[in-house]
Formats: structure tokens, C-alpha cells, sequence
């Protein structure tokens, strides 16, 4: 609270960007976690914006009317106030400031971070569950499960307790599924020979072909090094597919990219070295590329009143939908290879968390229809994603540190998905406004899921006794996230998605970056359409059903004249002519 240096302005205007004149007036109320716009009407709407949702706050020049000032939030939300007295837009600007970017206040050790997630989230979002209920929550996912859906452990492979208390990496999870051919000795080799100890494991197990996605970092091979323990643990991912001869190595970088890590020790699989194994790169760009150009998409949203012409070229010079093309396009080759060829795949990208993770899971929600539906996404977010290590904390700017760290690898899975849901509409139990709220969440910093970038971190801070799990929230909630057309016997539903992804099958994602404006009627989505109709016409069966005919009971002496009933038929039907 100390940061806020005034709670409440008055006589505030929300400003529409396509409509000005229909500003908006209210009072401004800022709290420790929320700026809250009420307006003067009768209906008293209010505006709420989360404080961990903000991404930057500017303050225009002051004119004859006031001194303007937009919020933009990291959910793309954008909202822009008019203060009367610039004394009081500078007070606002600073607390926000402050509010918002809570890693400047303090050196971040893990005591002073521990405080602030804790102090944040327990007023933030704090439901009324006592300490049972909060485990049984975060017990919601269980992956020990999700590994077992797949048939794992089986003969071929195991887990292995190489990775206790994270001695051998501690970025991954405790529990690790490996071959069961390759040795305490060879696990541990390998992980010495891959960066940050991020050995070759498995992913995701296909059942119907025995074949494999496994994911790890790129190797240490520089120009010249091997790893006989490294090309062992290779061999052993291919034997563990009784029906394929070889694997494949799909390295997600560019491969100028790889090359060019060989200069600092790393770089990519030598083919003479490891036997059996084809090399694949694919070329999905590095996260600085595409923090640029989605903020060049962000640039062209807010662009007034644009012309077509403007648009377009703005949408084009982003490049950011030919970056969603490269990452859909490495989980089409995996998915292909996995289920059609029957071969196993080893994906990676420099350190595994960004690229390798977004390449996996776009090939396992092609694979798997359990990952099509509204638990079996949030399951592999959190095998994928969460247990994996991607770094949140850094990516998402949840504290305020390197900007060159963050970039929007999530958004990118996620308007995937979405991609895919416009070419297969039924094949997804939920809807776009099931992903949109992932979005909002994974920013947003409200749950425990999100923060930090490993499970260790997460342990360590003990998060699981301080803050709450996202997906009983969502899982509760989700008649809101169902998709009115999916059904579990449709074609689309079941086995493999083979998408189309030439140039013109990408669309923008309009109710991600398009957000509308105040002054534009909100107009209803074809998912909500979809489910009206579906409840009309329930209501009309049912009243149909109680409705139905009854059959006349007549009395056994009780004749009908068919003669007369045909002349009364007659006789409507003339009166109807003549009217």
C-alpha cells in the first residue's frame, strides 16, 4: 500500500480510441493488486484491471482537457484515461508504475521472491479452502496417471530415480521416463553432454506404433566432441521401437542458428557419430525474433482506424503468422512420423524449454485426441510446460528483470490450437474462449501453476501450500470453455489431425489481438449462437415429447363417419380458397 500516493481520483473519462466523444466518466480506485474505473451512470459498471496483467503505462502530453493515460496489459487489453489535474495522472502513473513491476523494489534472493508471491497471491486470489481441500486441488493433474493413459512404464520403458532431489538437472522434473536398455551409467553421461543436463526423455508414448517423442537440449558437441554415453542413449530410444530401424533427431532452430552455437561448445548431432538417426531442422526462430514481431502485430491493432492496404502490410511485415506456420509445421513432421511411419523422434531445440515444448505438444494435440479435450489440454500444459521447465517467470515478465528474456512462446502453442480449431471445429472439446483465459492466466499470476520456471523452484517456495491450482477453477467452470459442436463420435474427433498448412489456412486471431473497442457492439461469438440453438431446440423437444398425440379412446359402440369427416375437410378447404 505504501506505493499508491493516491487511492481515488474523480471525474475520471475512459476514453474509446475509434470514438472519443463517447468518453465514459467515473472514479478511479487503486488498491494493492487492482486499478478499478466506476462509472457515474446509474448501472455503476466497473472496470477492473489486475496489476500482474499490466505491461506498460505511458503518459501523454497534458492538453486543455486533462492529462491522458494508457494502460496496456499483457492480455492485450488496452485502456486509456483522461485525469483532469496532472498532479493526479502523475500520482497514478507512479503507483502503477510501482504496482506493476514489484521485481525493482527488491533484490530478488529467494526469501525477498518467496515474500512477494506470497504476500501477492494471498490477497489477490485467496478462496476460502482449508488445507485439505488446497491439496486435493493441486492433486487435480496427476501426470504419474497421464503416463500410465499411455502405457508407461511397459517393457521398453521405466522411470528412473537418476533424477532424485534433481541431482542429475535441475530444470526437469524429479521423475523421469527413459529406456529401460540404457544404464544408470549412460543416463548420466548424457546428461553431462547435454546443455543444462537436459538428457533425452520421454514425452509422449504412441501406443499403436510403440513409437516415441522424447525432448532434450541441444548436445555439447562444438566442432568436433563426442559422447559415447550420449550416442548410447540415442541407440537405446531407438531400440525402444521394435519396428522402426532408425529416428529421427528434429532440431527445431534454423540451422544457420546450430551452426552457430558451435562456437560456444554446443551445436548439433554429428551423423557419422550417432548411428541409425536422421537429422531434421526445421527452423522455428529464437524468442527475440519473436517478441519483435509480435510486437508488430501489437503495433498494427493499435493503429487508428487503419485501411485495409495498412493492415494487411502491417499484418505481413510482423511475420508473425508465418512463425505460427513453423511451429505447426514442426508438430505436423513429428506427428507424421510417429503415427505413420511408425518412427520415434528425438526434439530439441538450444536449451529444450521453448521451442522443443511448443514443437511436442503441437504434435501430441495433433496425435491424440485426449489432448483435444478440456482436461486433456491442461494435462499437457502441465506435463509439456509446467513439469518441463519452461520458463514462466522469465518469459511472462511475472517479475521485472531482463526484457530480452521474455517472448511469447505460450501465446504461439495456444493460437496453434486455435489454428487448428478453425480447420477442425469439431474435433476440440473446447472452445476459444477456454484458450483465451489460459492466456489471461498464464499472465496474470493468480494461481501457483504459472510462477517460477522449474518444479524445483516451485518446491522450494513452497507454492503448493501458499497459493492455488488453476485447473479445478477452470474445470469447474468449463460449460463456459465447451465447444457446442464436439462430439466424441465424429470423424473429426477420433485419431490423427492431418491439417493444411499452406500460407492461405492461417487466419488472424481476431478475438486474441482484435479485441473490439467500447464504441463497437459486441457482437455475439458462433460458439454462443451455436449453444442458444442447441438449448432452443432441446426446450422445443422437450415440449414436443409432452405434447405428443394421445390416442382417443372411443367407446366400443361409438362409430366415426368417414363420409362426414371428408365433406367438413372439403368445406375448410373451400372456405380457405375463397378467404
Amino acid at each position: 500500500m505504501e506505493h499508491i500516493r493516491t487511492p481515488k481520483v474523480e471525474n475520471v473519462r475512459m476514453i474509446d480510441r475509434l470514438t472519443p466523444r463517447k468518453s465514459t466518466v467515473g472514479t478511479l480506485y487503486l488498491s494493492s493488486t487492482h486499478t478499478i474505473f466506476v462509472e457515474n451512470s446509474e448501472a455503476r459498471k466497473e472496470t477492473w484491471v489486475l496489476h500482474s496483467l499490466v505491461y506498460n503505462v505511458e503518459r501523454l502530453p497534458t492538453n486543455s482537457s486533462g492529462s491522458p493515460l494508457i494502460i496496456r496489459c499483457k492480455n492485450f487489453h488496452v485502456y486509456r484515461l483522461l485525469i483532469p489535474q496532472e498532479k493526479d495522472c502523475l500520482d497514478v502513473l507512479a503507483s502503477l508504475t510501482r504496482l506493476s513491476r514489484p521485481g525493482k523494489s527488491y533484490t530478488l534472493n529467494v526469501s525477498l521472491l518467496l515474500f512477494f508471491f506470497f504476500f501477492f497471491l494471498c490477497f489477490s486470489f485467496n478462496p476460502n479452502l482449508d488445507k485439505e481441500l488446497r491439496e486435493k486441488a493441486w492433486g487435480f493433474i496427476n501426470l504419474k496417471a497421464e503416463f500410465s493413459r499411455m502405457g508407461i512404464p511397459c517393457n521398453l520403458w521405466h522411470v528412473t530415480a537418476a533424477n532424485h532431489e534433481y541431482r542429475l538437472c535441475d530444470t526437469y522434473p524429479s521423475e523421469l521416463f527413459v529406456p529401460k536398455s540404457a544404464s544408470p551409467a549412460v543416463i548420466v553421461g548424457s546428461a553431462k553432454f547435454r546443455s543444462r543436463g537436459r538428457l533425452p526423455v520421454l514425452s509422449y508414448f504412441h501406443r499403436d506404433t510403440s513409437a516415441s517423442i522424447c525432448r532434450s537440449s541441444q548436445p555439447l558437441t562444438g566442432f568436433s566432441a563426442r559422447s559415447s554415453d550420449d550416442e548410447q542413449m540415442l541407440q537405446a530410444i531407438m531400440k525402444s521401437n521394435p519396428v522402426s530401424e532408425f529416428m529421427y533427431v528434429v532440431d527445431t532452430r534454423p540451422k544457420l542458428n546450430a551452426m552457430a552455437n558451435r562456437a560456444a561448445g554446443k551445436g548439433y548431432e554429428n551423423e557419422d557419430h550417432y548411428t541409425n538417426i536422421k537429422l531434421q531442422f526445421i527452423g522455428i526462430e529464437n524468442i527475440h525474433v519473436m517478441r519483435n514481431s509480435q510486437q508488430k502485430l501489437i503495433d498494427v491493432g493499435e493503429l487508428a482506424a487503419p485501411s485495409m492496404s495498412d493492415f494487411l502490410w502491417g499484418l505481413e511485415n510482423s511475420g508473425w503468422l508465418k512463425h505460427i506456420k513453423a511451429v505447426l509445421d514442426a508438430g505436423v513432421f513429428i506427428a507424421k512420423a510417429v503415427a505413420e511411419d511408425g518412427v520415434s523422434v528425438l526434439v530439441h531445440c538450444s536449451d529444450g524449454w521453448d521451442r522443443t515444448a511448443q514443437a511436442c505438444s503441437v504434435a501430441s494435440v495433433l496425435l491424440d485426441p485426449y489432448y483435444r479435450t478440456i482436461k486433456g489440454l491442461m494435462v499437457l500444459i502441465e506435463k509439456d510446460w509446467v513439469s518441463f521447465g519452461h520458463k514462466f517467470s522469465h518469459r511472462y515478465a511475472h517479475l521485472d528483470g531482463d526484457p530480452k528474456e521474455v517472448s511469447p512462446v505460450m501465446d504461439q502453442f495456444l493460437e496453434c490450437v486455435w489454428q487448428l480449431m478453425q480447420q477442425f471445429p469439431c474435433a476440440f472439446e473446447f472452445n476459444e474462449r477456454f484458450l483465451i483465459q489460459l492466456h489471461t492466466h498464464i499472465y496474470s499470476c493468480q494461481h501457483g501453476n504459472f510462477i517460477c520456471n522449474c518444479q524445483k523452484e516451485r518446491r522450494d517456495l513452497r507454492l503448493q501450500e501458499r497459493t492455488h491450482s488453476l485447473w479445478p477453477h477452470l474445470w469447474e467452470n468449463r460449460p463456459e470453455y465447451t465447444n457446442p459442436l464436439y462430439r466424441t463420435d465424429h470423424s473429426q474427433t477420433q485419431g490423427v489431425l492431418k491439417p493444411l498448412s499452406t500460407a492461405y489456412c492461417f487466419k488472424f486471431w481476431k478475438g486474441m489481438y482484435g479485441r473490439a473497442e467500447k464504441s463497437v457492439a459486441s457482437h455475439q461469438s458462433p460458439a454462443d449462437c451455436l449453444n442458444a440453438v442447441r438449448e432452443e431446440s432441446q426446450q422445443l423437444e422437450e415440449e414436443l415429447s409432452s405434447h405428443q398425440e394421445v390416442p382417443r379412446e372411443t367407446d366400443a359402440g361409438q362409430e366415426t363417419c368417414p363420409t362426414e369427416g371428408k365433406e367438413n375437410f372439403r368445406g375448410e378447404e373451400e372456405d380457405q380458397q375463397v378467404v
